[in-house]
């Protein structure tokens, strides 16, 4: 799973990817005008990890991976002449997610661009880029599928449907409407899959308050999108937690009165906005977390993690992580009837652990 990091010129992304990442990336007060990524790949942190480790004691213990990639800050009017470049338009699509940050703090050292902190305008502006480049992308596709529209037979009739599609999102995207706020087919997603459409991807809004701003985003601004959700942080002082150690750590967040790193807040959200979950493999060589679709079946688990074990798949042992955890042991789980055989069609549920039987 990948996320892109965007936000305007000085918005402090860089604060909160070195924040979610544990990195350290220089920052200026002034946006160099150079088109950089900074990308780190994150374990994912969940604590039902940690109980299987010590429950079952393995070799080796392996967490979900995220990557997070820090684009160049996006300037506005960069969309008004029909979109972003290749480069960085190729560099936002690349990613499942956006983590749109916007600053909602107050800092004379580092100036904003319009000389006055505005979040709602702000974030107005980034999603009006978006929605620029979008619409530059729907508006070159019309012109391309004019002529074949015109034919007759089955050519003709794809080409006739598409452009009705693209025509919704062009009256869409002319009210500031992001195409993620559309009720779109499951034909209809795949058509337009490859076409780098930005608004049609989950955002999460982050706003970083500074030390003193409110806790709850809600004071701030709202964002009632569709696969949206709106988090307040404090970028600075999460960035001086995530270089401390686990010890020192705990007692800084406890000092400040927050609950948890925005690390683990972050991915749940993501996890939640991209419709994922996980489910676990056991045993003493290992303990591994594994990330799938909500609604996947066993099968495609199975596959997840070797396509050998898809291609050959009989059946799964499935036990719930709260049943396990409440047995004891995977052997307890088995002697109460906790392990069940499921065939290929079940749907596997957030925290269950598989254990796949196949023969190739």
């Amino acid at each position: 799973m990948q996320i892109g990091i965007i936000g305007l010129p000085n918005s402090s992304k860089t604060t909160i990817f070195d924040a979610l990442t544990r990195e350290d990336v220089e920052t200026t007060p002034f946006s160099s005008g150079q088109f950089e990524i900074h990308s780190a790949v994150v374990e994912v942190p969940d604590p039902r990890v940690d109980r299987l480790a010590a429950m079952f004691r393995p070799r080796k213990v392996t967490r979900a991976r995220v990557q997070y990639n820090d684009i160049a800050g996006l300037v506005p009017g960069a969309g008004k002449a029909g979109g972003f470049s290749g480069p960085l338009l190729n560099a936002i699509a690349a990613n499942d997610a956006l983590l749109h940050v916007v600053r909602a703090f107050e800092d004379e050292s580092v100036p904003h661009a319009r000389g006055k902190v505005d979040p709602v305008r702000d974030l107005h502006d980034l999603d009006v880029e978006l929605i620029l480049s979008d619409l530059g992308v729907v508006e070159r596709r019309l012109e391309r599928l004019e002529k074949d529209a015109r034919r007759s037979g089955p050519v003709g009739e794809a080409a006739r449907a598409e452009m009705a599609l693209m025509e919704r999102f062009k009256a869409a995207l002319e009210s500031e409407i992001p195409l993620r706020d559309l009720d779109l087919t499951p034909e209809e997603e795949r058509l337009v899959r490859g076409f780098a459409l930005l608004t049609l991807k989950p955002v999460l809004v982050v706003l970083n308050v500074g030390d003193d701003g409110p806790a709850d985003p809600s004071a701030i601004l709202t964002y009632p999108h569709r696969r949206s959700a709106v988090i307040a942080l404090r970028g600075a002082l999460e960035k001086e937690i995530a270089q401390l150690d686990p010890e020192a750590a705990e007692l800084f967040l406890t000092e400040y009165g927050i609950s948890e790193p925005s690390l683990r807040r972050m991915i749940r959200l993501s996890y939640d906005l991209l419709g994922l979950q996980s489910f676990f493999t056991v045993g003493e060589d290992e303990v591994r977390a594994w990330t799938i679709r909500k609604g996947d079946t066993a099968v495609q688990a199975a596959a997840a993690i070797h396509t050998d074990l898809a291609r050959g798949f009989i059946r799964a042992e499935v036990v719930a992580y709260d049943d396990l955890i409440a047995a004891g042991s995977l052997a307890e789980a088995k002697q109460r009837g906790l392990v069940r055989l499921q065939g290929r069609d079940y749907v596997v549920q957030d925290g269950d652990i598989l254990n796949i039987r196949f023969n190739v």
